[in-house]
């Protein structure tokens, strides 16, 4: 019989999250429901949220959960983060239900998480699993919400000034309302739990 590692032996017996993922002050909303073991190191949580959302990890990131600040600590810009890479998702919560995710610090998109359920431990989950989702991801560099709300009259309007220039910044079949869950899925796949 194959010996299990420890951390395998964790996250085996690990209870799954269920966490509803939503950008914070975009209309309509963009938002994705995805299941992750309560073990998941914040690290790869963030490549979870990177991929279910669509973005392309090309920015700083940070998580703010409980009084905590979890990233990738940089000492010329800011000596209170805590590095995310070792730290499960359920001790950084100590208990709490919701905490923020902010990407590009630039454009400053915050994501509002919720933990909606707490599941029983499933030795067969292998990779982060997307149940839902709505919208599609904001285009990277657009200028944060303001950005996307105008890239998004743009698209609504033949007439907007400055229309042509604002279409830059999408790809010809920019479907704002598109949200591929096969899809999702698949990139997901990329992360070994």
């Amino acid at each position: 019989m194959a010996k299990v590692s420890p951390l395998a032996q964790a996250r085996l017996l690990s209870p799954l999250l269920q966490l509803k993922i939503e950008l914070a002050w975009i209309k309509p909303p963009v938002w994705r429901r995805v299941v992750v073991p309560a073990t998941i190191p914040l690290g790869k949580l963030h490549q979870v949220i990177q991929e279910c959302m669509g973005w392309t990890d090309s920015h700083l990131h940070e998580f703010e959960i409980a009084e905590g600040r979890f990233g990738i600590p940089d000492p010329d810009w800011s000596d209170d983060m805590v590095s995310e890479k070792r730290v499960p998702l359920a001790k950084a919560l100590a208990g709490k239900k919701t905490f923020r995710y902010v990407y590009d610090f630039g454009d400053n998109w915050e994501h509002r998480i919720k933990v909606e359920k707490i599941l029983p431990p499933d030795a067969n989950l292998r990779h982060p699993l997307c149940l839902d989702g709505a919208n599609a991801c904001p285009p990277e560099d657009v200028g944060g919400a303001p950005g996307y709300e105008e890239l998004l009259n743009a698209l609504a309007d033949p007439n907007y000034p400055e229309r042509e220039d604002l279409l830059e910044w999408v790809a010809d079949d920019f479907d704002p309302t598109a949200f591929d869950l096969a899809r999702t899925n698949q990139r997901l796949q990329r992360i070994k739990l």
